[in-house]
């Protein structure tokens, strides 16, 4: 029978209606959607218009195979920003590739967890990318003095990162400095092989400098003049640069002018007297980085009067004095961030007299202060009521009473840290007051329970993070009330809590934007819960399984199927064989595997796995798999940017809660 309809009806009927929506409209509705990469999938496969005005729009671009790079990157015309550290073996034919299809499009491109290439490939990126400022070749232990000679000729380049280059010498960073001029951040961290010859030269040529990063650099005095000597030098960080003494700081005439953050960390050498020859001057500092230093003393905080715009002081790891905290809190005129995480000397009467000197501080890190009691916090309370992050982690001394006043007098909190303190279900309903808090870590807290809990998920809805690893009294009620009143929340740890069942996956399951899941040790999870998970959380990424001995085969097909974001697993102990691992394998975005004492894993199932698997970057291993696996293989698969870690660790049974606590305080 012949249709009735007309042409013209046709028309109207197959008229898409967002074709009438311009570009620019387009571009601004796709603004909205940075925050789920899976958003703007699901808005490219609306109609055609929208599938190419989606591929104009972005402009960053992170792949998951090398191989993929032409086809992706002519989907992607108008890409500026390549972040290739989810692609492990990227080749010299690889950064051809890329070269010749972006050319002077590219702006900034991250190789930074990628290896297998060289200075062939890196003069084709720079050759043809003309407009290149920012670079990322850190952990580039292979690259050597012709790749900086490459790099050189990246005239435009801003920002360049050499974390970990080991063979760049002197040579190569001089080449650098004569070529790269524009450069306003550096980073040599662990670059072994310069000294003070090459930053020497590298302060004099490039003038812009901003930003540089000497941590664990062996330099000498002989180039700090020339760093002081830059006008624009605002982040100065010499960690571990163990070169350098009191003694040679003494002979510089005046520190740097612009200078607004010094990192100091780890320079033992270095005491108050150093400091103040290097910070002369430097009128202009904010932040001021001392951890695992000299001891803090009466002189330091007499140094720090210099400083009227400093607001944040780091002293992690020192040993400091009440006296000591009472001056600095004279010195200063207006802090906002404080750090004292292990430092040992930390009292009551010390900490109470800086709070309550800097009525305005937003950050305090007291982390492993353990002579510190309710009378810290009663100052804290008083004094701090615009606190916007508390780290207090094993404070053992204060009473959970005190936990009642954070919760009253801290309103703004958005991130607390309780691991491993005496706070009850009081304490936590007290907390949950602090509507904006984002990041809550309550690890190790025997006192709390599900009713503490309920009080989180009720007025809590911005939580993001939780941590509950050993929180024994926990059940799926309080997981429930988390799941129902914090449905955006991205990360939680539930490691080892008992009584955790599959009813806290279901309830979890219906938190969309959770990413990061560590389940180890819960005893009482079946493969059931966990599909629930792969099936609602399609943006997992992280996921720890280990010693949940009831979840098998069936449990990985549905991840294999539903969880094609996830990136890192753990699934030691587990009841996983050859078939579930092999479907695990096709997963797409996996890159690191721990995989210790699978008893129904075997050597032929593992090599399938492995070679199915190509994005890996790591997986442990028992050395006993090593010797079944042959040497071509291993090979193969190093070849392709994985790396092996052997661990010879023996089966573990499980420990109950109290004798793991003794072992905890003894150690």
């Amino acid at each position: 029978m012949k249709s009735t309809k007309s042409p013209k009806y046709m028309e109207c009927f197959d008229f898409n209606h967002f074709d009438l929506l311009t570009e620019e409209i387009v571009f601004a509705i796709l603004d909205f959607l940075d925050e789920n990469p899976l958003d703007k999938k699901s808005f490219s496969l609306v109609c055609k218009s929208f599938y190419v005005s989606e591929a104009r729009h972005r402009k960053t671009l992170k792949p998951l195979r090398s191989e993929l790079l032409t086809t992706i990157l002519d989907r992607y015309p108008s890409v500026t920003h390549l972040d290739l550290t989810l692609c492990p073996r990227i080749t010299d034919n690889s950064l051809i590739v890329i070269s010749s299809v972006c050319k002077s499009t590219l702006r900034s491109i991250d190789l930074s967890r990628s290896k297998c290439f060289s200075h062939v490939g890196l003069s084709n990126l720079v050759i043809n990318c003309s407009s290149l400022v920012e670079l990322d070749l850190s952990n580039g232990t292979e690259l050597t003095d012709p790749a900086a000679a490459v790099i050189a000729e990246a005239r435009n380049l801003e920002k360049l990162w050499l974390v970990r280059c080991k063979l760049i010498s002197d040579l190569g960073i001089g080449c650098i400095a004569v070529g790269c001029k524009k450069l306003r951040l550096i980073s040599l961290k662990w670059c072994l092989g310069v000294t003070h010859l090459g930053v020497g030269l590298l302060a004099i040529k490039c003038k812009e400098i901003r930003s540089l990063d000497l941590s664990y650099v062996p330099i000498t005095k002989k180039c700090l003049p020339s760093i002081l000597q830059l006008q624009h030098l605002e982040e100065l960080i010499l960690t571990g640069c163990l070169g350098i003494d009191d003694g040679d700081l003494a002979t510089l005439r005046r520190g740097c002018a612009s200078l607004q953050t010094l990192n100091m960390s780890c320079c033992q050498n270095v005491t108050h007297e150093g400091l103040f020859f290097l910070t002369n001057g430097a009128g202009n500092l904010r932040q001021l980085i001392l951890a695992y230093g000299s001891p803090v003393t009466l002189a330091l905080a007499g140094t720090l009067q210099k400083f009227p715009k400093l607001h944040s002081i780091k002293l992690d790891g020192c040993l400091v004095t009440s006296d000591g905290l009472n001056a600095i809190g004279d010195s200063c005129v207006s802090l906002s961030e404080l750090s004292f995480s292990k430092c040992s000397g930390v009292t009551d009467e010390g900490l109470s007299s800086i709070v309550a000197k800097h009525k305005e501080l937003k950050k305090l890190d007291i982390t492993c202060c353990r002579r510190i009691t309710h009378a810290s916090i009663a100052s804290i309370k008083t004094s701090c009521t615009s606190l916007t992050s508390l780290r207090m982690e094993s404070c053992s001394l204060v009473s959970k009473d005190a936990f009642v006043s954070i919760g009253q007098h801290c309103p703004f909190l958005e991130e607390l840290d309780v691991t491993d303190n005496s706070i009850d279900d009081e304490g936590l309903k007290s907390i949950s007051r602090c509507s904006n808090l984002s990041n809550l870590k309550i690890g190790i807290c025997s006192n709390i329970t599900d009713e503490g809990l309920i009080h989180i998920g009720k007025c809590c809805p911005k939580l993001k993070e939780l941590d509950l690893y050993r929180s024994m009294r926990i059940t799926d009620l309080g997981i429930a009330a988390i799941a129902s009143g914090c449905s955006g929340i991205e990360m939680i740890n539930i490691a080892y809590c008992k009584d955790i069942t599959d009813h806290s996956l279901r309830s979890l399951s219906k938190c969309s934007r959770l990413n990061t899941l560590e389940i180890r040790g819960c005893v009482c999870i079946s493969t059931l819960g966990l599909s629930a998970i792969a099936v609602g959380c399609k943006q997992l990424t992280k996921l720890d399984i280990k010693k949940c001995y009831n979840i098998d085969d069936a449990g990985m097909l549905p991840l294999a199927h539903f969880s094609q974001n996830l990136r890192v697993i753990n699934l030691s102990y587990c009841s996983v064989t050859d078939v579930g691992l092999l479907a695990l394998a096709s997963i797409s975005c996996l890159q690191s595997m721990t995989i210790l004492h699978l008893k129904g894993l075997t050597a032929n199932g593992l090599a399938a796995a492995l070679l199915a698997c190509g994005g890996l970057t790591k997986v442990k291993l028992h050395t006993s798999f090593r010797p079944l696996l042959s040497e071509p293989l291993l090979e193969h698969i190093e070849a392709r940017g994985c790396v092996f870690q052997w661990r010879d660790k023996p089966f573990q049974c499980e420990e109950d809660a109290r004798s793991w606590k003794l072992q905890a305080d003894v150690v």
